[in-house]
């Protein structure tokens, strides 16, 4: 069996936590400006901007919480660890996206019934364009971050930092409307920003799910290609993965010489460990089961499990 190191791990860990520290602050910083200059400017959709903006941060927290306990060590109760409370954290964020896409629906039915002429400032297109600014970078240095060091969290809550800028755009483009005497333009740019934020709330379920219901990680011809080029591997079957992009775990039930003695079909076993280890980078456990060869002299190569 093979398994992460834990100081490399731990390194990941504190990573992890230092990026999402990092942008909780900018991400609140944003949200105060859209919030303080939306309320006083009257404008709906700038306050629904600033609060999609509140919610990066509140995710965040939630990301951080989960990223600490899915660092804790297995124990005798967590025998493969804890690594899916950080999914369950992105999960978190997505149902955090969901209740303000239905705030921000219901305040744009009120403005509709009720329509208020935003005040369009010099300030609320300035604070807008810095604040698009603030969150391309951040979604960029989180999304680069998440990838290297395969964090569910980090690359969610890239792509809830990101939506932020096509709100932003829709904010823009209904502060001009205002400008020009359509004050419900407003009203609907608030729509806009909520098909964008379930967006956002859809891509991260979709994502969870597959993990928590244990979908196929690696395409399974892939793993048995490998498999199969280790010397002494007559054939395999039950070849099937599962778990994160950052903690894989892989089984698989390989065809040895029925003659082989067991020290060397332990040292067959071992390679095939490795030779995935080293293809997959993200694959931290891999479970090998020996059995004999058939004596059909061709390789077996069996396709149960497939996800």
């Amino acid at each position: 069996m093979i398994v992460q190191p834990a100081a490399n791990e731990a390194r990941r860990t504190r990573s992890v936590q230092k990026t999402l520290l990092v942008i909780l602050v900018l991400n609140w910083a944003v949200a105060g400006a859209k919030l303080w200059v939306g309320s006083r400017t009257g404008s709906a959709s700038m306050v629904a901007d600033g609060y999609h903006s509140f919610s990066d941060g509140a995710s965040n927290i939630i990301g951080l919480v989960g990223v600490t306990l899915a660092a804790q060590p297995r124990d005798r109760e967590h025998p493969y660890g804890h690594k899916k409370f950080e999914t369950l954290a992105a999960l978190g964020i997505a149902v955090l996206l969901l209740a303000v896409l239905v705030e921000i629906v219901g305040n744009a039915a009120g403005r509709f019934l009720r329509p208020v002429t935003p005040e369009v400032t010099v300030a609320s297109f300035a604070v807008m364009l810095a604040t698009m600014a603030i969150n391309f970078a951040v979604s960029r240095y989180e999304l680069r971050a998440g990838r290297r060091l395969a964090s569910d969290v980090l690359v969610s809550d890239s792509a809830h930092t990101l939506s932020d800028l096509f709100v932003s755009t829709s904010v823009l483009v209904t502060l001009g409307a205002a400008r020009l005497g359509l004050p419900w333009v407003d009203a609907a740019g608030s729509l806009v920003i909520a098909g964008f934020i379930g967006k956002a709330a859809w891509d991260i379920l979709a994502h969870v799910l597959r993990v928590l219901g244990d979908a196929a990680v690696l395409r399974q011809e892939e793993l048995e290609r490998v498999i199969l080029s280790v010397e002494g591997v007559h054939g395999c079957r039950e070849v099937r993965s599962r778990g994160r992009p950052d903690d894989i775990k892989v089984d698989a039930v390989i065809f040895l010489e029925r003659s082989l003695p067991v020290e060397a079909a332990h040292d067959v076993a071992e390679r095939v460990e490795g030779a995935i280890r080293e293809r997959f980078p993200g694959v931290t456990e891999v479970l090998v089961h020996m059995e004999p060869a058939q004596r059909d002299p061709d390789p077996v190569v069996g396709h149960l499990g497939r996800g």
